[in-house]
């Protein structure tokens, strides 16, 4: 635990809380659950730990609507608990991150009902962005979610909430509302917390007078302001004073914006969503790794590569559809054909392609044993986009099911699991030297090679769907990560051991499609 720059290469483990592991039968997973599986985690290979919100909420939106983030959810566990949990994690050799959610609260948090009670004009209003009864909402913005985030309040006020109406949006130019999460940070950092992510890092600040959108291409209103540089630049030194790091979800095309939150005194990292943005195709792939590379040099951070999340199509189903592999919530729709067996070829090789890139690398849980989308039926739907788009979105509860631990079954389940999970199960796939979480282990292990390893160069090749690099290692020589994206088979490059493969090579030894090696050359 001694290296103070651990985040520039570490592979870290999204925990999805409530869906992890259930620690006391009743379908919820929970802190005990975790910490339980924490010699799992370990085993893993992974580095750190990113836990989804666990805090007092009423779950509107999975938990990211806090009521209190100085209590736990008794759903989940304690305070007591999650401290435990953190010290534990540690004396693993795991690092802990836990999320912050700074653009709102939930509408049972003190501060909203304080300005319900208070009422019209109140200074307790002035930590929201409230608005005088009119007939029209205040402004045309669109919410997160799909729909107008304008709600009213028994007074016929207009509230902003740019998520669900139960999730009002904080004023980020109220003194009282900085205060209030830099003195969070410092609570969750003496606790033992060495970072945090930064939930819509990027939707904070809003416009003065809260205007329309332009229709001339100006400044958006609530995306990427200039004010909240100002912001972060006080959080960083906070971090600093506890040697914590900051990781924002910075949802932005335009890459130089995107660096700026990356300058040397604002966040330490944010996570890169173009790469799991794009399809299964090469030129793809090797665009966004450069531009991704490219955007990160200048300010001296490190890359980050996520291939899922709790808000995104499950790999394997998305590189298992012959439309386009992006992220995109409308492709989560039910009934698209997709072909498993291949997505979790693709998914294999996609592994071992993210992690040799420079940089950290995120897993969400489940991505280790090949987990599909599920299809959740529309009466058990608890994610709020599901309603907020009339029932044309399925929201995100199909990436969300709780994990399978067991082959005979798991108990109850707050998401019902699909039929036939139990082969996923990883109790089962420890057990098999070529599932996925078998290939997950040994590549968290050797992926030693890659972490300690320079910049990337890339290789010429002759297949035109094929990625092709290698990186130098202290030592001496070089390593390289070879994969076919095309329908033929390609020859390995002169290497001198084969470190891992994503799938098995051809009876002579060349590489099939959609799979991927590791050689040292």
């Amino acid at each position: 635990m001694s290296r103070t720059d651990w985040w520039r290469t570490a592979a870290i483990y999204q925990v999805y809380v409530r869906s992890f592991a259930d620690g006391n039968g009743d379908g919820t997973g929970d802190l005990a659950g975790v910490r339980a599986r924490l010699p799992y985690l370990a085993e893993l290979g992974v580095d750190a730990l990113w836990f989804t919100p666990w805090y007092l909420s009423p779950l509107a939106d999975g938990g990211y609507d806090v009521t209190d983030y100085r209590t736990v959810d008794p759903a989940f566990g304690t305070l007591a608990e999650a401290e435990r949990l953190l010290a534990e994690a540690h004396g693993l050799g795991l690092r802990t991150v836990v999320d912050i959610v700074p653009n709102h609260v939930s509408d049972q948090h003190p501060w909203f009902r304080a300005a319900l009670a208070a009422g019209p004009g109140s200074p307790e209003q002035d930590r929201f962005h409230f608005r005088p009864p009119s007939a029209e909402p205040p402004n045309d913005w669109v919410s997160e979610f799909g729909g107008v985030p304008w709600s009213r309040t028994e007074h016929g006020q207009w509230y902003l909430h740019l998520f669900s109406p139960g999730q009002p949006d904080l004023d980020w130019s109220h003194p009282e509302v900085r205060r209030e999460h830099e003195d969070v940070l410092r609570f969750w950092f003496e606790r033992g917390a060495d970072g945090v992510r930064i939930d819509s890092a990027a939707l904070l600040a809003k416009a003065d007078g809260l205007p329309d959108m332009p229709r001339d291409g100006g400044p958006h209103p609530f995306h990427d302001r200039p004010e909240l540089h100002g912001i972060y630049r006080s959080w960083r030194r906070l971090a600093d004073e506890h040697g914590a790091v900051l990781i924002g979800e910075i949802w932005l095309p335009d890459p130089e914006r995107f660096a700026r939150y990356l300058r040397p005194d604002e966040l330490h990292t944010a996570f890169n969503f173009d790469f799991l943005a794009r399809p299964w195709d090469a030129a793809e792939l090797r665009t966004s790794i450069d531009l991704t590379l490219a955007a990160h040099a200048p300010v001296g951070a490190p890359a980050t590569w996520v291939l899922a999340n709790h808000d995104v199509t499950r790999t394997v189903t998305r590189y298992g559809r012959a439309e386009d592999t992006g992220f995109a919530f409308a492709r989560k729709r039910f009934g698209v054909p997709t072909d498993l067996a291949l997505g979790t070829r693709r998914a294999r090789a996609a592994a071992l392609l993210t992690l040799a890139l420079p940089g950290s690398v995120y897993l969400y849980q489940g991505e280790e044993l090949g987990l599909p989308e599920a299809e959740i039926p529309p009466e058990m739907v608890q994610d709020p986009m599901y309603a907020r788009s009339g029932g044309t979105a399925p929201g995100r509860d199909g990436c969300r099911v709780p994990l399978p631990w067991r082959a005979d079954g798991d108990g109850p389940s707050w998401l019902p699991r699909p039929d036939g999970w139990e082969r996923y199960a990883a109790e089962r796939q420890a057990a098999e030297p070529d599932s996925m979480l078998s290939l997950y282990r040994t590549a968290l292990r050797l992926r030693a090679v890659f972490r300690d390893a320079g910049p990337l160069r890339w290789l010429p090749t002759d297949a035109p769907q094929a990625l092709s690099f290698a990186r130098d290692v202290p030592a001496g020589g070089s390593v390289l990560c070879l994969v076919n994206l095309g329908t033929a088979d390609i020859a390995l490059p002169p290497h001198s051991e084969l470190l891992l493969a994503s799938g098995p090579l051809s009876p002579v030894g060349t590489l099939p499609q959609d799979t991927a090696v590791w050689l040292r050359a």
